[in-house]
């Protein structure tokens, strides 16, 4: 039996596996780091003591460097095949919802290459037998672990003497990919398998909105999710209460995979939905392809304030976090906007913006959800939703 780590860089070997790399109670067998940006791959022979150990490491330690990255599956199938060399291995690896998503993508790569191993096993190939994702540095989930190994004193003096002497630099560094601070020096380090459709789901949960979230159905589990569905039911009651059914179309930005989309049409609304990632529109598309008076487009918010159509309202619900530009709200062809944020952003982003704006004027402002703790894919982690937050907007002189 080998022990295989694989891991973006050789510093997250140290920080999250240590126990992997330096317990006994495996019966000191052989180890193998494998490192995924570069491809190395760092035997640790069985009988090899722990200081040993770490001084094998040691001279693949490099600075920050922002080009680091998953090499893809096929790539670490490879690599894992070498690392083990004929042996039964346990896997160790990143985390597909770490919020670093240079590691997301090499746990979630490095468990693809694990089930294409186990898929194609046999007389010369010997098994994966498990793969487990460090817990890790996770600012933003909880996470139900399946094993937790509390670190001794030597192994925590051993943790940050590697940070402090092979690794000072990354002490510093003004990377928040590759910065190293306390929290990202667990004194636990806790581990977790995950099926196919669990990893999946995490590795988009913590993605933005590019094609990496939109790589399971409802990365944000809007239809599971009973803070998700209270929110989306206050929402189009909000938007009743101001903009009666019947009228011009209302103009939907950023409409994902239709949640919203869906009870607005249901409440007899006219609705111009856009979605530029081709993904999400393309299930948009598909859920409201019955609906008689919703229409999809693919603009973006300044391709709609450039030509969009005349709409009784403009919706931007929980979509202005990406740096848009504000002043593009000012052209957009209406006389009344619909905006929802969570209560921090809304403070932070939208204030300063709109106490400064001659152009528009609050008519509303309203609680929508209260913030709420929950689970997510299916129960393997949770986490804080914050709250959101509406205001509705008038043209001045309208």
């Amino acid at each position: 039996m080998i022990e295989i780590v694989v891991v973006l860089r050789v510093e997250d070997a140290v920080l999250d596996f240590l126990s992997v790399l330096t317990d006994p109670d495996p019966g000191g067998g052989p180890a193998a780091v494998v490192l995924a940006d570069r491809g190395d791959i760092v035997p640790l022979p069985a009988g090899t003591a722990p200081a040993q150990r770490l001084a094998l490491l040691t001279p693949y330690v490099r600075p920050a460097e922002e080009d680091a990255a998953s090499p893809g599956p096929a790539a670490l199938t490879a690599l894992v095949r070498r690392a083990a060399d004929g042996h039964s291995a346990r896997v160790w690896t990143h985390s597909p919802a770490d919020n670093r998503r240079s590691r997301g993508r090499v746990g979630r790569d490095t468990a693809i290459a694990c089930t294409r191993l186990a898929d194609t096993a046999g007389a010369t190939a010997a098994p994966v037998l498990t793969v487990r994702h460090a817990v890790g540095y996770s600012p933003y989930l909880q996470f139900v672990s399946d094993l937790d190994r509390p670190l001794g004193r030597a192994q925590i003096a051993a943790k940050l003497d590697f940070v402090n002497d092979a690794a000072p630099g990354l002490l510093d560094t003004r990377s928040p990919e590759f910065m190293v601070q306390t929290p990202r020096i667990p004194a636990a380090e806790r581990f977790f398998g995950a099926d196919p459709g669990e990893r999946e789901r995490l590795f988009a949960l913590l993605a933005s909105l590019d094609d990496e979230a939109a790589a399971v159905a409802d990365p944000w589990e809007f239809a599971t999710s009973p803070y998700e569905a209270r929110r989306l039911d206050t929402t189009a009651a909000w938007v009743r209460r101001h903009c009666p059914p019947g009228g011009a179309p209302l103009v939907e930005v950023g409409a994902c995979e239709g949640a919203l989309t869906s009870r607005l049409a249901a409440d007899g609304f006219g609705v111009y939905a856009t979605e530029p990632n081709p993904h999400f529109r393309a299930r948009l598309a598909t859920a409201q392809r019955d609906t008689a008076h919703v229409r999809v487009g693919d603009e973006d918010l300044a391709g709609l304030a450039k030509d969009g159509p005349d709409g009784a309202a403009y919706l931007l619900v929980e979509m202005l976090y990406y740096g848009q530009d504000l002043a593009l709200l000012d052209d957009l062809p209406t006389g009344l906007l619909f905006l929802a944020l969570e209560p921090e952003a809304l403070d932070t982003r939208l204030r300063p913006w709109l106490a400064a704006s001659t152009v528009w004027r609050t008519v509303e402002e309203t609680r929508l959800v209260a913030p709420r703790v929950e689970p997510v894919c299916g129960g393997r982690a949770y986490l804080s939703k914050r709250g959101s937050v509406g205001l509705a907007l008038r043209r001045t002189g309208s």
